[in-house]
């Protein structure tokens, strides 16, 4: 980038949060990844275990730490409820009312397999400017980045906001336990008019993206039953339909598997002539890198395995606002070495369904489990349990308001700032139940969603990594476009 393009403010800011996250930052999520603080979902002894508590803990002792001026810090604890870290800075600015509302989350994916031979899950490396390990882009460096943004401010002495800080540990379970925590803070939240999430992710390292859309999902279990014990496949099979048969009979009235579309139009929605046009836009900057960032295997012919579609706008779309579905676990199966020839009794699939940012997550979820359960073959036992608590089944999309012209001009020009290149725009598949949650209780407020899980960053699976130079640009740019408030 060239030096002249950068104001001196904008140069303080990144030479601050340059060494913030040398000194500080680093070392910290480098602590954090260490602890396997898996989200209650794939950790029923969560509480038990105390590491979810641990990572808040932690956290919270970070930022206060700091000794940013005015802070007060509480980590609140509702009975049977994930923890969260709620902080509150007073406005530096003359005459300001607005709030700016920062969001992390701290609970982690489980670990998946095939991680390169010298990393792991819980074992952090730092290589090349990228930190390795499970749950630092996701989304551990939210807390220290939002810290980090606004103690660069206060030591340059640029005037800011009120802001507040909302840090849970569930996300990656749905957030069920946030709609509580969010009517209990409701009044010390105030007049909310920015909400800062950094909890997204990048098209590429070269410029900053603000996420427009997030698809909702359902997820759950689908399991058949059809016999009580597992009996002999060859005295059985033909007599005994197969219960895996069954699913995936189940499954066709879901799926074409032939295309992957989803059949019910219930779960589909039109795509904004808006999201559209910033789709193409988006299309003409990555081009066939919205397909080919992924790890594919070999294919039949010795060459790779092929995309959906090489349209890179349709590979947009299709990752943003169409609905697709998953099988992401598997219940019922021996493992290949011990598989006999037995015809098993039941057969359980994992199911994870992304929704468009446009349809309700909890309507979406009744109507899947009636689909799905209803008529079953050869009265078969056919249940699909959603996960979420009653009356909250399922996470809802989100689709951005529209751009107030002080964000976007904040935006584009720390990026030209701090990257040498525009603002883009990109919609995420990716589901964050906040984001709906807040635009329903805070209708005006704009929204800066974004974060550091760019190409190859592989958020949930293995070799996840941070890209910690993009860390550093985007924690100068929160702290830039948090001063533009007006």
């Amino acid at each position: 980038m060239n030096a002249p393009t950068r104001s001196a403010e904008a140069a303080a800011l990144a030479s601050f949060a340059e060494q913030a996250w040398d000194e500080r930052i680093v070392p910290a999520l480098t602590d954090y990844i260490a602890v396997p603080a898996k989200s209650p979902m794939f950790d029923a002894k969560w509480a038990e275990h105390g590491l979810l508590d641990r990572v808040v803990t932690d956290a919270a002792r970070w930022v206060e730490s700091r000794g940013v001026a005015g802070l007060q810090l509480e980590v609140i604890r509702l009975p049977g409820r994930t923890p969260i870290v709620f902080f509150d800075i007073p406005a530096t600015k003359a005459g300001s009312t607005g709030t700016v509302l920062l969001y992390g989350h701290l609970d982690k994916q489980p670990e998946f397999n095939g991680w390169r031979n010298d990393l792991g899950p819980w074992t952090p490396k730092y290589e090349n400017g990228l930190l390795y390990g499970r749950g630092g882009a996701d989304d551990g460096y939210a807390v220290y980045a939002a810290i980090t943004a606004i103690e660069s401010l206060d030591r340059q002495g640029i005037a800011r906001p009120r802001c507040v800080g909302l840090i849970e540990s569930g996300e990656e379970s749905g957030s069920p336990d946030l709609p509580a925590y969010i009517e209990q803070l409701k009044a010390r939240l105030g007049d909310i008019e920015l909400v800062v999430c950094l909890d997204s992710g990048a098209g590429n390292y070269d410029q900053l993206w603000l996420t427009t859309s997030l698809r909702g999902m359902v997820s759950g279990v689908l399991k058949v039953e059809i016999l009580t014990e597992g009996i002999h496949s060859g005295d059985s099979s033909g007599v005994v339909p197969s219960s895996f048969r069954i699913l995936r009979h189940v499954l066709d009235r879901l799926e074409d598997s032939a295309s992957g579309q989803l059949l019910p139009q219930s779960l589909h929605c039109q795509v904004p002539a808006s999201r559209l046009a910033q789709a193409q836009a988006t299309a003409a900057i990555l081009g066939d890198e919205v397909w080919k960032r992924f790890p594919w295997a070999c294919g039949a012919d010795g060459g790779p395995s092929l995309p959906t579609t090489t349209d890179p706008v349709e590979g947009l779309l299709n990752r943003t606002w169409r609905p697709t579905l998953s099988v992401t676990g598997v219940d019922g199966f021996p493992e290949l070495g011990n598989a006999g020839n037995v015809l098993r009794p039941y057969t359980a699939f994992k199911l994870s369904l992304r929704l468009p940012p446009l349809v309700n997550g909890h309507e979406a979820s009744l109507q899947l489990k009636t689909l799905l359960e209803d008529n079953a073959p050869y009265n078969a036992k056919v249940t699909f349990h959603p996960d979420g608590r009653a009356g909250q089944l399922g996470a809802t999309g989100w689709n951005a308001p529209e751009l107030a012209p002080w964000l976007e001009q904040a935006m584009n020009s720390a990026s030209q700032a701090h990257w040498g290149a525009p603002l883009g725009f990109i919609g995420q598949g990716g589901t964050i139940p906040l984001m709906s949650m807040l635009q329903a209780g805070f209708p005006k407020a704009q929204m800066m969603v974004c974060g550091v899980l760019g190409p190859k960053s592989n958020a949930h699976g293995p070799n996840e990594f941070l890209h910690v130079p993009y860390g550093k640009k985007l924690t100068a740019t929160v702290a830039q476009v948090i001063a533009a408030m007006p």
